[in-house]
């Protein structure tokens, strides 16, 4: 028989089930994927299916049966179901969703299915071990995005206290038809390397012991079905250490299907369970796209819907100066107040005031943790330099490190014991830096309050709050230091609740959905190379929107990289994200700061659409060539660039996406453009006024555009012409 349970419109979850004999099947919708689970009382819980939506009434029993074999010749004569909570019995070789331990000792689970229940979004599937008295409980969310959040709490209702060693947010057996994978690795200004690869009998491991993910992006995960291009991702939302697993075990399950887990990584003894206690890991996601682009949508969906809707409600995204590349350390009231009058030229919003501003400050080895404003650079405080900037039309944002303190500080000299540290160990600095033990209130209440003296005293609209260091030692602190940044950032927005506040860990050492869910930007390399650019903001747009992501024009030659490159080139490359200038305007020669305060205006124009629209990653034969596109209502914006010299001159057509084939569109190419390319341009006033084509002409034969040298960037802007 079966029951629809709820019912709700649009993209609203549906949740439905069946019971057929001792089999229980539970059914989610979303608006574009169903998800069903074969449920055992007394046994296991398996996924019997996900993909795209199924028809409705479809027979959940034969879809399982459908998907049943007979033994193979080497199998247990029950063989095992790991399912949604894999444990290492009755032939199971992987590893186990919850590991536990009593007195040093591990404990050999056997959870077993004793209850489910369907709410109005969510299932709740709870497990048993009645020898330990050890229940667990998963509880997986469809949200309206098509996002599929899963999380995992475990109950001690016995007598003795239990460890938590292990404890995955989710485990997936995934489909067989996904035989690929996307990972990302990388290191300092070098972040998101995409490696592609078949899932094979090694499987995958991959985890974190520094207190964050690092700059690999080790918190996302993408699953691909070579065959149809359909791409299923995995995310762990916790800004601490993690750890991610794909296990193959053929000889065991033997139903062709890997096992994904993915959950925080714990120090042992972090987590113990006294008689009548409960723990909730962090949550993780699921996503599921036809394609990469549709899989982007519904992650950026997400972001803008669920994890961190406070960004559309902070109104339009300024465009940013920051000080950091035109000054570093080097600052003077009467420097900065000119930079604000040469920033505020360009059109330049906001303007942050970063690394130095604090006493003792003169570079970075010291004074972290003190966040006293510098008599020496600003004699009257920072109240006249803010108004200076206020004057020129810019708001104010300013850098802090809350999370740190210099050995070489009045802090540590006071509280040295404020630092993780292990008793009578030694303390090695990375940076110069030692970690606070955020964990430890009187610690946690002494940032707050310096942070809340710098915020109530000044008005402050933007944070840049950067974390350079890794956590070591980890001292066991690992879970309770990530847990009190979260609770440190909750508090500050909840007392001012127009700041804005941006996630830095020298670049993109601390970007996840659990910290932006507390924060409004984050920033995605310390390297503003545009060509590195390209490939570090076209990785992250995989799951995060463009209005969280800091793009900056950077100098030229570049400090990390050395390269030279056009100002045309990198502000083109800058717009596609949250702009901002990372540049002393300055020291920009008159042809720089035209260019540029060009497409600050050509941002402006279009942020509307490239902070709200839908975006498609645009392919191209030349390996060279990489495009993003934006689609919003009537209007379309797209950014395809070259980074290397082309093979033949006349490079293929330009293809874009996400058109209605039968609309007809008006098509510009926004001035300035390339200097050296547009004297290749056929017919330069026709793409000046507009050409009027259908989407489908634009997504099969595309536009003929000059991209042959290296450094080349076109922006194309689209109009529906048709009603």
């Amino acid at each position: 028989m079966g029951a629809a349970l709820t019912e709700r419109q649009g993209r609203e979850p549906v949740l439905s089930a069946e019971t057929h004999a001792e089999k229980h099947y539970v059914r989610c919708d979303g608006s574009e994927v169903t998800l069903v689970f074969a449920l055992t009382k007394g046994g296991a819980a398996d996924l019997a299916y996900l993909g795209a939506r199924l028809p409705d009434g479809e027979n959940l029993a034969a879809l399982v049966a459908a998907q049943r074999r007979a033994l193979h010749e080497s199998q247990p004569d029950a063989p095992p179901v790991p399912g949604l909570l894999p444990e290492r019995k009755g032939g199971w070789s992987g590893t186990p969703a919850i590991e536990l331990s009593h007195n040093g000792q591990r404990i050999e689970t056997d959870f077993r299915v004793t209850d489910w229940a369907l709410h109005a979004k969510d299932v709740t599937i709870d497990f048993a071990d009645e020898r330990w008295q050890i229940g667990a409980r998963l509880t997986l969310e469809m949200q309206p995005s098509g996002v599929v959040d899963s999380s995992l709490t475990v109950f001690n209702y016995g007598k003795v206290e239990v460890t938590v060693d292990r404890l995955a947010s989710i485990a997936l057996p995934v489909p067989a038809r996904f035989t690929e994978m996307t990972s990302f690795s990388g290191r300092w200004a070098g972040e998101m390397q995409e490696s592609r690869r078949s899932i094979g009998p090694e499987g995958f491991a991959r985890s974190s012991a520094i207190g964050k993910q690092g700059f690999g992006g080790g918190n996302w995960l993408l699953l691909h079905d070579p065959d149809t291009g359909e791409t299923l991702d995995a995310h762990l939302e916790w800004s601490g250490d993690y750890e991610t697993l794909i296990e193959c075990d053929a000889q065991g399950a033997g139903d062709g299907r890997a096992m994904l887990q993915m959950g925080a990584r714990y120090d042992r003894g972090e987590i113990v369970l006294k008689p009548g206690d409960a723990y909730d890991s962090p949550a993780a996601s699921l996503a599921l796209g036809s394609d990469r682009s549709t899989l982007a949508q519904t992650l950026q969906r997400e972001v803008r819907e669920n994890v961190a809707p406070m960004v559309a409600a902070n109104g339009p995204r300024l465009v940013h100066c920051n000080s950091w590349e035109a000054v570093g350390f080097d600052l003077s009231q009467p420097d900065l107040f000119e930079l604000a009058r040469s920033a505020a030229a360009l059109g330049i919003e906001r303007f942050v005031l970063d690394d130095g501003w604090f006493a003792g400050r003169r570079d970075d080895t010291s004074s972290l943790g003190d966040w006293i404003v510098s008599s020496d650079v600003f004699p009257a405080g920072l109240t006249p330099l803010i108004d200076h900037f206020h004057a020129n039309g810019m708001d104010f944002g300013l850098w802090v490190e809350p999370e740190m303190v210099s050995p070489d500080s009045d802090l540590y000299r006071a509280h040295p014991d404020w630092c993780i540290h292990i008793e009578s160990a030694a303390q090695p600095t990375m940076r110069s830096q030692l970690v606070l033990d955020l964990s430890r209130e009187d610690v946690w209440e002494y940032v707050f309050d310096r942070l809340e003296a710098l915020l109530s005293t000044h008005p402050i609209a933007y944070l840049k709050w950067d974390h350079n260091r890794d956590l070591f030692p980890v001292a066991g602190r690992g879970m309770a230091q990530t847990e009190a940044l979260y609770r440190l950032l909750g508090a500050i927005r909840s007392d001012f609740p127009q700041l804005e506040i941006e996630s830095c860990s020298s670049g993109g050492g601390r970007i996840d959905y659990g910290v932006l869910s507390h924060t409004h930007r984050v920033w995605p390399s310390d390297n503003n190379d545009p060509i590195e650019r390209l490939r570090i903001i076209r990785a992250w747009s995989q799951f995060l929107p463009l209005e969280v992501l800091g793009s900056h024009v950077g100098p030229s030659p570049n400090p990390i990289t050395g390269r030279r490159t056009a100002m045309d080139f990198r502000a083109k490359v800058a717009l596609f994200g949250h702009m901002g200038v990372e540049a002393d305007p300055r020291a920009m020669s008159e042809d720089e700061r035209r260019v540029l305060a060009a497409h600050i205006a050509l941002y402006k124009e279009w942020r509307g659409v490239l902070h709200a629209g839908e975006l498609w990653r645009l392919e191209h034969p030349d390996p060279g060539i990489s495009g993003l596109m934006v689609t919003h209502e009537a209007k379309a914006l797209a950014l395809i660039a070259q980074t290397r010299f082309a093979a033949q001159f006349d490079v293929a057509p330009v293809r874009l996406a996400g058109l209605d084939p039968q609309a007809r569109y008006r098509v510009t190419l926004p001035e300035p453009w390339p200097a050296k390319a547009s004297g290749y341009l056929a017919e330069p006033e026709r793409w000046r006024e507009g050409m009027a084509l259908s989407g489908r002409a634009l997504m099969t034969q595309g536009l003929a555009l000059p991209l042959t040298y290296p450094e080349t960037a076109w922006l194309i802007a689209l109009e529906r012409l048709d009603p």
